[in-house]
C-alpha cells in the first residue's frame, strides 16, 4: 500500500512522518493541491530530503498548480524539479495536468517535450480517470493515454477513484492490451467510507470523480462497494493509495481492520 499525506504546514508534515515511522510506514504520496504548491510544494520537498531520507516518496506534480508566468519558465521549473528529486533520491514522479489544464501546456504536451531531452533520469507516472467518457461525456481520455504511453518514459499508471467496478474493469484490461509487455505499475486511489467523507462530498463534489448515489446515501453500501474495489486491486496487481486520514492510531488501527478483513 501507499499513503498520501495532506498537511498545511511542515510542522503539521513533520508530526505526520513520524507517527508513518512509528508504525512501519515507509511509502508515502505527497500531493501537489491546496496549499501544498509553489514554495511550499518545493520547501516540502528539501525538508523531506535533508530530514527523512528513508521514506519512499512519491511526488505528485501538477502542471496546473505549479504553473508559472509563461510555458517556457514552467517547463524549465520542472526540469530543474526532475534533476533536484533524482538527487533526492525520489523515486518517482506522478505528473499530473491538474484541475484546469494549461493550453499548450498539460502532461500530453510536456511529456512529448520530455522526449526529447538528453541524459535524462526520471521515474514519471501518469493519472488515468476511467469514468471521464461514461460520466462526463469526455472521450480524449484514452486517445490522451496512447499519446503518454507512446512517449517511452511512463513506468506507473495511477487510476482516478470513482464506485462503478465495470467500467474501471473495461478500461483496465484496455490499458493492458495497450502497454502489453511492458513493465508498468499500477496503483488505484482508495477511500474508507465515513460519514464525514461523504458529508464532505455532498457539500463539495470533486470534479469529474464519480460516486454513486446509493453509496453517499447508505454507508453500508459504500462500505460493500470497498470491499469489492479492495478485492478488485487485488486481482489486478493494483497497488491501493490510501487518500483518508490515517493519521491517528485509532483511525489506522481501523483501516488495517477493514483491509484485514478483506484478505
Amino acid at each position: 500500500m501507499r499513503f498520501e499525506l495532506s498537511f498545511k504546514n511542515i510542522s503539521q508534515l513533520e508530526k505526520k512522518l513520524n507517527f508513518c515511522k512509528l508504525n512501519n510506514i515507509k511509502n508515502i504520496n505527497i500531493p501537489c493541491k491546496g496549499v501544498i504548491k509553489k514554495e511550499f510544494f518545493n520547501s516540502t520537498i528539501n525538508f523531506i530530503s535533508k530530514n527523512h531520507e528513508d521514506f519512499n516518496v512519491t511526488y505528485h506534480y501538477s502542471l496546473y498548480h505549479q504553473y508559472s508566468k509563461n510555458i517556457n519558465k514552467s517547463y524549465q521549473d520542472f526540469l530543474n524539479f526532475i534533476k533536484n528529486s533524482h538527487t533526492n533520491r525520489n523515486h518517482e514522479i506522478l505528473l499530473v495536468s491538474g484541475s484546469n489544464k494549461k493550453k499548450n501546456f498539460d502532461s500530453v504536451d510536456v511529456l512529448a517535450d520530455l522526449k526529447k531531452e538528453k541524459n535524462l533520469k526520471v521515474k514519471l507516472g501518469i493519472a488515468y480517470n476511467p469514468y471521464l467518457k461514461k460520466y462526463y461525456n469526455i472521450s480524449s481520455e484514452r486517445e490522451r493515454f496512447e499519446r503518454k504511453i507512446s512517449t517511452g518514459l511512463i513506468k506507473s499508471i495511477w487510476f482516478q477513484y470513482g464506485t462503478d467496478i465495470k467500467v474501471l474493469q473495461n478500461e483496465v484490461t484496455y490499458l493492458k492490451k495497450i502497454v502489453k509487455d511492458e513493465k508498468i505499475n499500477l496503483f488505484g486511489s482508495l477511500f474508507i467510507p465515513s460519514k464525514q467523507f461523504i458529508a464532505r462530498f455532498k457539500f463539495r463534489p470533486w470534479k469529474e470523480v464519480y460516486i454513486s448515489e446509493k453509496f453517499l446515501y447508505a454507508l453500508d453500501n459504500f462500505f460493500d462497494f470497498t470491499r469489492d474495489l479492495v478485492s478488485f486491486y487485488k486481482i489486478n496487481n493494483i497497488t491501493p493509495v490510501i487518500e483518508s486520514d490515517f493519521s491517528t492510531s485509532e483511525k489506522l488501527d481501523s483501516l488495517y481492520s477493514f483491509l484485514e478483513n478483506e484478505r
